[in-house]
């Protein structure tokens, strides 16, 4: 099975694919709309949290692509986890944006803040299922598992290492 193919599965993925399409909805929809700007710093503001929500809702699925793999280190995927969160309530905050802005179809606003809710969910039990003890130290103490710490000695740097055992001499 191609690698893609086990992510693709995964409900996350899924629910984060339902999202970016409905951003791209909504980025339609607000494009389409016909605001009415006082001023230009306004019509500014929306475009840019439109192309906020379309930045983000691309880097969920990219992050949980990057981290979905279990032979992946415990603080990469946290990492890339910690990167999902982040994006995901940006999402809901640029749809506030857009809200305020005169956005008048919130309900497609009300969907996205819906699907962000039910994937919170599927995120939260998703990071459960990380392996903390599958890790290296992480020397920037934000994604050690718990009792780890970033000067914490190296686990393996006192096993014993001989050279001369690489060697064909």
């Amino acid at each position: 099975m191609r690698l893609f193919e086990k992510w693709e599965k995964l409900p996350i993925f899924k629910k984060a694919m339902e999202i970016q399409k409905l951003v791209d909805h909504i980025a339609e929809a607000v494009e389409a709309s016909e605001i009415d700007f006082e001023k230009e710093i306004e019509a500014e503001m929306i475009q840019c949290n439109v192309n906020y929500m379309r930045d983000n809702s691309l880097i969920i699925p990219a992050k949980i692509a990057g981290a979905a793999s279990e032979e992946m280190l415990y603080d990469i995927r946290m990492e890339n986890a910690a990167i999902i969160r982040k994006s995901a309530r940006e999402l809901i905050t640029d749809a506030r944006g857009i809200q305020m802005h005169g956005f008048k179809d919130v309900e497609y606003l009300d969907l996205l803040r819906d699907a962000v809710e039910e994937f919170r969910v599927l995120f939260a039990e998703w990071v459960k299922s990380f392996d903390q003890w599958h890790y290296i130290t992480d020397r920037w103490g934000l994604f050690n598992p718990p009792g780890v710490n970033y000067d914490d000695p190296d686990p393996d740097g006192d096993l014993p290492f001989d050279s001369d055992d690489f060697s064909d001499d």
